[in-house]
């Protein structure tokens, strides 16, 4: 399941804030030599390493695949494949209601290093703080 239209019915499927990313956007964002992508049924990420800095780019799990460990074994296939790169921090934005995330995030290690106002703006308008999240690898 690496074809960029699947993970976009993925992403499509998991989000509303921040905005969920098009084909077109997946596809273009894995041509770079920098970008990786983690995928198994039902879920997916996407991350980037360069410069001795790593930042998990998304998570994107189906609804009805959630609370299965998908998210865990993603974000802990990150962290090595950041590693592997030669990345010694990672770092991620989130949206500071999503609490499934957040609680996955800080499980793995990751610690609330910023705070951005109004980052999101929902399909209604309705405007999110964004929390960047932090880890040593």
């Amino acid at each position: 399941m690496t074809d960029a239209a699947d993970l976009a019915a993925i992403h499509q499927s998991s989000f509303t804030l921040p905005r969920p990313w098009s084909t077109l956007e997946i596809s273009a964002l894995l041509q770079s030599p920098h970008v990786f992508l983690h995928a198994e049924p039902g879920g997916f990420l996407i991350g980037r390493a360069v410069a001795g800095e790593a930042e998990l780019l998304t998570v994107a799990v189906l609804p009805s695949s959630r609370r299965q460990g998908i998210g865990t074994r993603l974000v802990r296939q990150f962290m090595t494949e950041s590693r592997r790169r030669a990345a010694t921090e990672a770092f991620l934005e989130v949206a500071a209601d999503n609490s499934g995330a957040l609680g996955l995030y800080q499980a793995e290690g990751f610690v609330i290093v910023g705070h951005r106002s109004g980052y999101y703006t929902g399909p209604d308008g309705r405007q999110v703080d964004a929390l960047v999240l932090s880890c040593a690898l």
